[in-house]
């Protein structure tokens, strides 16, 4: 048995784990990085990257069929949906030396392929190697979580894990689950040619505003969606060569069974018992990421049971790395952190919504609001569909919701605007090139001022005098 004495030992090779790795080594800390499965982790290999991919090549089919006013004849697509996946797994091939082996190691990281687990509580066990660490980071995800609905052993289940190994294109894609990764793969199917049903236990898109998730519920049964609420699924059964799923709302058959009704913290393999690291369904940590009973160790990521999201996991490497090279209090938070769903329309939260920050502050929250109906470039790209919510107290956002075109890409402001602590006159004094979609967040910061300057007796009385008394 092999043994390595390192400063930090980073278990899982996604997001986090990498983020940490590489700044640290970087850094002159001293990191061994184990990894059992693919260097990349979830998103490179299962979420966020293929995801994105095939969903581009539904909207490229969808667009030949839809050119709307623009003076272009509609076309019917010929979509070959192993192409299709073929570019899913081109996409996944450039971008993954980016997350290699060989890369890390170039940063100085001792990259071990096996998974870790803990023998003590400070030591790691890997393979035929223990390691021994100054600090250990569990950064190790998250996976598809599969509920244990009768009969579901017994027919052939599709996650996000081999969805997209899946080269024939459904005839009919059934969905359980009506999140984020349920929406975004039945709209994706539906624009490849399969006919698609949503089955969803409680209401599709449940944690998003109800208003904007009621505008892109809308476009996806416009697009021929088939979405079933508050049906719980209680039992699955073969149908001939395909699938049967047993709601209170009646039965649904499909070719094919896809599902995404959540996910599962990567936690099980790791004994962490033995470290004396506390855990539920994640590792327990404080707002430092530590965990509460070993403070040799913190989680990162979705392992530290917060927001499931790649970009906490690498936000979360830069509070780790401040705390562990050094020593300096770092604490998470996470009011600035963005999320987006990429539907078409795409859906983006930053903050509170508009329930929750009447929840908080109560007759303080003013929400203003923008179309994208009213905005120049949406109208002449036929993309009018859409809206922005900016909730605001004392002159500062807390919150901004947007459905509609490029809203991820949107959100990006008032996420800067809330992590800096911005007004909203910083939003209003921009200057923005025109014309963009991008005018749809400064037009709401006018939307705050605009009553304050047009409709105020006091503004008029001193415009007034001005006036008469200016040379």
């Amino acid at each position: 048995m092999d043994r390595i004495k390192t400063d930090i030992c980073i278990i899982g090779a996604g997001s986090g784990g990498l983020s940490i790795a590489a700044g640290a080594s970087q850094m002159g800390a001293s990191v061994v990085l184990l990894e059992g499965h693919k260097m990349g982790g979830d998103c490179l290999n299962y979420g966020c990257v293929p995801s994105k991919a095939l969903i581009a090549s539904a909207k490229q089919a969808y667009a030949m069929g839809h050119t709307g006013d623009l003076g272009v004849k509609a076309v019917d697509p010929d979509v070959d949906y192993a192409a299709a996946k073929d570019h899913v797994h081109d996409v996944i091939a450039t971008i993954a030396p980016v997350d290699s082996q060989e890369r890390f190691e170039g940063f100085g990281v001792n990259v071990i392929r096996e998974y870790g687990r803990f023998i003590s509580k400070t030591e790691v066990q890997a393979g035929d190697t223990i390691i021994e660490a100054r600090r250990f980071v569990i950064a190790t995800g998250s996976g598809p979580f599969v509920p244990p609905i009768p009969g579901l052993d017994e027919v052939d289940v599709f996650t996000n894990e081999n969805i997209f190994d899946l080269r024939t294109r459904p005839d009919h894609l059934i969905v359980v689950g009506g999140g984020p990764i349920g929406m975004e793969m039945a709209q994706a199917h539906r624009r490849l040619g399969s006919k698609v049903t949503v089955i969803e236990g409680a209401k599709a898109m449940g944690k998003d505003d109800p208003e904007m998730a009621a505008i892109v519920l809308d476009k996806l049964r416009a697009e021929g969606i088939e979405i079933i609420e508050e049906a719980q699924a209680e039992k699955v059964s073969k149908s001939g060569d395909g699938v049967t799923v047993h709601t209170s709302k009646g039965d649904f058959s499909g070719s094919h069974l896809l599902m995404a009704v959540g996910r599962k913290v990567n936690i099980d393999k790791l004994d962490l018992d033995k470290a004396g690291v506390a855990h539920d369904r994640a590792v327990k940590v404080g707002a430092d990421l530590r965990s509460t009973t070993n403070k040799k160790v913190y989680a990162v990521g979705d392992a530290a049971g917060g927001l499931q999201f790649t970009h906490v996991a690498g936000y979360h490497a830069g509070v780790v790395i401040r705390s562990m090279l050094f020593g300096l209090p770092s604490k998470q938070k996470t009011d600035h952190i963005p999320w987006a769903t990429y539907t078409d329309p795409e859906l983006a939260q930053v903050g509170l919504t508009e329930a929750q920050a009447k929840e908080k502050f109560g007759a303080n929250v003013e929400v203003v609001r923008f179309p994208y109906h009213e905005n120049d470039r949406a109208i002449a790209e036929g993309k009018t569909t859409g809206l922005i919510k900016v909730m605001v107290v004392k002159g500062k956002p807390v919150g901004a919701s947007i459905v509609g075109a490029l809203a991820g890409e949107l959100i990006g402001m008032w996420a800067m605007a809330i992590a800096n602590k911005m007004k909203m006159s910083a939003i209003a004094a921009t200057v923005l090139p025109y014309p963009t979609v991008s005018e749809i967040n400064k037009r709401a910061a006018g939307a705050y001022f605009s009553p304050r300057l047009f409709e105020s007796d006091t503004v008029k009385r001193v415009v007034g005098f001005v006036q008469r008394w200016l040379p």
